[in-house]
């Protein structure tokens, strides 16, 4: 009785000792400083107020160009870079799966079949030689084990370390749903920039053709008054060059064409094709009517700003996580079959019947640096992602202020240009009226037609300034991916 008590003594003196240096090891995480994010933004943009947000329009109202829609819907299913990105989403949601299973028990079943022999002049060979199975029956020599069993493991998840790593894949995979909400967003406004290009192109190249019809005829003039030595042939080589350098610019333009057209196939996901548009009202076209809303709306409208939030949640998560690797981890182990040296016997005698079960508790003790490593890191990526967090709040809100001042301006812009191409247009009617009555000198002539081809093309370009401002402040309230 005495030695039963001695032994369960020491039993207890074991396990509380184990449980001090298991509480000691889990008191001593080490410290770190954690960053927490400021989301706060202006009221305002610039004092400009909006009950309404554009960035609630889905993409396929936003964009009313027949061809333009037929490109945008083709894309959002063809393109190789946003089917790249849904194969994450993919691989996120499998993370997701996983991460669920590991505070689940694992059960395996199984077979096994196996022997072994024993010295003779060992503690089992001796035994074995001794000990009858059954009167008159000796163990064989050869031992056979046959074996059927369920095997059970599982962590319990005391400290929450694995939900919590399962809530930080939860948060990662939204977090790349957000990501590829952003890319559908940037790929709708490349889509429509480049479209837009596309028509800006064809316009010029009409009216640069246009132009070198005009200098054409005023060549034939210039030729005609040379012969009656009006002009000298100075003037003819003069009006020659500009022509040959006007039809020197077609060139480039329609390569302009091919790389743009080539640049929205390959959006599209597919080999290079005509691109399909109408081209000829592009300059009749009026952006549309924006509405801001109010900055902290950005919080929840742009994918990006909404990813780097997720990335934050998870990154404060994976610190929880790596801190409870310092705490002791309580496994609990067990199994449950049949195991006899004959397999008849697995199943027809109730002796055979074989099970365990068993826990631990362990924890850390000595070189921890692998642990305080992981720590460390997932501290130092928590106050990356706080960061990247702001940045991405500063670059919605500047992006947008930049976008309605742009805006702004170019509508101002173009008002003023179009009136310098209706002045210069009717400049080169009258200059070449003066110049065949002798009343303008020919450099007039020319740097009139100069100057109003020039004035088209900076109307026209700031045509596709506004169009690609009206599509860059959608994208960057947010719209386009719902």
């Amino acid at each position: 009785m005495k030695v039963k008590t001695m032994r369960t003594k020491n039993i207890l003196l074991y396990l509380a000792i184990t449980l001090m240096a298991l509480a000691y090891t889990g008191c001593s995480v080490p410290s770190i400083i954690s960053k927490n994010e400021n989301k706060t933004v202006p009221a305002t943009y610039r004092g400009q107020t909006d009950s309404l947000n554009t960035a609630q329009i889905k993409w396929k109202d936003f964009f009313t160009d027949p061809y333009l829609y037929a490109l945008i819907d083709t894309a959002l299913r063809n393109n190789q870079e946003l089917n790249i990105v849904m194969q994450e989403i993919n691989i996120a949601n499998n993370e997701v799966r996983a991460r669920k299973a590991a505070y689940l028990p694992f059960v395996n079943i199984g077979g096994g079949a196996g022997f072994d022999k024993s010295g003779r002049y060992t503690r089992l060979g001796a035994v074995d030689a001794t000990t009858n199975i059954s009167t008159g029956k000796q163990i064989p020599e050869v031992l056979p084990d046959f074996l059927l069993a369920a095997n059970v493991s599982w962590e319990v998840d005391i400290w929450k370390k694995l939900r919590n790593a399962r809530k930080s894949a939860i948060y990662s995979y939204l977090a790349t749903t957000a990501g590829k909400n952003f890319m559908v967003t940037r790929l709708v406004a490349e889509i429509s920039n480049s479209f837009y290009e596309l028509m800006a192109l064809d316009n010029q190249l009409f009216i640069l053709k246009q132009m070198i019809v005009i200098q054409q005829n005023a060549l034939e003039i210039v030729k005609l008054q040379k012969k009656s030595a009006r002009v000298t042939e100075l003037a003819v080589r003069r009006f020659e060059a500009e022509v040959l350098k006007n039809q020197s610019r077609v060139f480039h333009i329609q390569q302009s064409i091919v790389e743009t057209e080539n640049r929205i196939n390959f959006l599209v996901g597919r080999f290079p094709k005509r691109v399909a548009r109408n081209s000829w009202t592009f300059i009749e076209l009026v952006p549309d009517s924006i509405h801001a809303g109010i900055p902290s709306q950005l919080l929840q409208n742009r994918p990006d700003v909404k990813q780097a939030e997720l990335d934050l949640a998870a990154a404060n998560l994976d610190v929880k996580v790596a801190k409870m690797y310092f705490y002791p981890s309580l496994n609990i182990t067990g199994a449950i079959g049949f195991e006899a040296f004959n397999p008849t016997y697995l199943v027809s005698k109730p002796e055979s019947m074989m099970y365990n079960l068993g826990a631990g508790l362990f924890g850390p003790l000595i070189n921890r640096n692998a642990i305080k490593a992981t720590y460390y890191s997932a501290n130092a990526r928590q106050i990356q992602a706080a960061f990247n967090y702001e940045r991405a709040i500063l670059t919605a809100y500047i992006e947008v202020a930049n976008q309605l001042s742009n805006i702004n301006n170019l509508k101002r812009s173009y008002e003023k240009r179009a009136r310098q191409v209706q002045t210069l247009t009717e400049s080169i009617e009258i200059s070449s009226n003066l110049f065949k009555s002798a009343r303008a000198d020919y450099m007039e002539v020319l740097f009139t037609q100069r100057d109003a081809l020039d004035s088209k093309f900076e109307l026209i370009e700031t045509k596709k300034q506004q169009m690609n401002a009206m599509v860059n402040i959608y994208r960057a309230l947010g719209g386009g991916w719902n």
